[in-house]
């Protein structure tokens, strides 16, 4: 059930700053997210979402800010926190060598459920996720999907009060993916909040109530889905190049109405019938030809385009120096 405004936080970020070398994987993120809701973050690959994610949970120390979790400081008492939270990154982490039910049911007792609490949750769990009937084989020999549906389900074992969800659905067949929607949206309706991460569009309209957009390590926009789409205006025009070799000159044309590629497409938002035609106008004066127009109205993915523009392609992953320096984070912040 969706909180109103003024629902107290169950997130709150100030100046969050997390440096690597030149590279500013957070660059004074502030963020506030109400409790009972889920706030989706997007951004393109290297935005620094998951770096954002990782600190919150205590896996790695920022380099300057702060933030509290569930009311819990993030550098001050992470022990405690991590009792209130749940965690699902980008891969699956479970032990291969342990049945689905007997990952559950450990993870249930070392949160300090009930042996009988512990049994009735993780078979709970599994019913859920459609892995009752792997329940005793041994992760090993699970597919990549199985293996992320556990994962899931051990996240949400504790009944956490905030649930960190990085990119949860990656790779996901649609119906399980509905699954995982399903579950998101009973949890939150039990009280709980999700930060979600994610590069489905419709995931975040789905799920997300708001949504902030980061790149480079920034905050550039967030707000409701439906907010942020009446910034972006009226409709979407989707224009393809009879010649792709011109798109970027098209681009570069129209870039003060808003223009980006997208897809091999010149994308751009228009107010009106007038706009339009005096967009498609300058384009037949530049001697640009034109294979197809299409217009439509404004989509969370237009917002992303929008509010990134170019830079909404995706960046070059991490470097390795990035991730051995965020392992040794992590081993020092599991060492407190």
């Amino acid at each position: 059930m969706t909180k109103s405004a003024g629902s107290p936080s169950a997130v709150t970020v100030r100046g969050m700053a997390k440096y690597y070398g030149e590279t500013r994987a957070l660059d004074g993120v502030d963020l506030e997210v109400r409790e009972g809701t889920v706030r989706g973050v997007l951004g393109p690959n290297g935005a620094g979402k998951t770096t954002l994610v990782r600190i919150l949970s205590t896996l790695i120390r920022p380099d300057a800010g702060s933030a509290t979790v569930a009311g819990w400081d993030v550098l001050q008492q992470p022990r405690q926190l991590r009792r209130a939270i749940g965690l699902t990154g980008q891969y699956a982490s479970v032990d291969e060598l342990l049945s689905g039910y007997e990952n559950l049911y450990l993870i249930g007792r070392l949160l300090d459920l009930s042996a009988k609490g512990a049994r009735a949750r993780a078979l709970e769990l599994l019913e859920r996720f459609s892995l009752t009937e792997a329940a005793r084989r041994p992760v090993k020999t699970y597919s990549g999907g199985m293996r992320r549906r556990l994962d899931l389900a051990a996240s949400m074992i504790g009944q956490p009060r905030v649930l960190f969800l990085d990119e949860p659905t990656t790779g996901l067949d649609p119906r399980t993916r509905n699954e995982v929607w399903q579950e998101v949206q009973r949890m939150v309706s039990e009280g709980s909040t999700v930060l979600l991460t994610t590069q489905y569009m419709d995931e975040a309209e789905q799920l997300a109530d708001d949504v902030t957009v980061v790149d480079r390590g920034r905050v550039i926009a967030e707000g409701s889905v439906e907010a942020l789409k009446r910034q972006v205006g009226g409709q979407t025009l989707t224009v393809r190049p009879a010649r792709p070799e011109q798109l970027d000159e098209m681009v570069r044309c129209l870039a003060g109405h808003g223009a980006v590629a997208a897809r091999g497409e010149l994308v751009l938002p228009v107010g009106d019938e007038e706009q339009l035609t005096a967009l498609i106008g300058e384009l037949g004066r530049r001697g640009f030809g034109v294979a197809g127009i299409e217009t439509r109205l404004p989509s969370l993915e237009d917002v992303f385009l929008a509010v990134t523009g170019a830079t909404a392609k995706d960046v070059p992953a991490q470097p390795a120096e990035r991730d051995q320096q965020a392992e040794q984070d992590q081993s020092r912040m599991e060492r407190v």
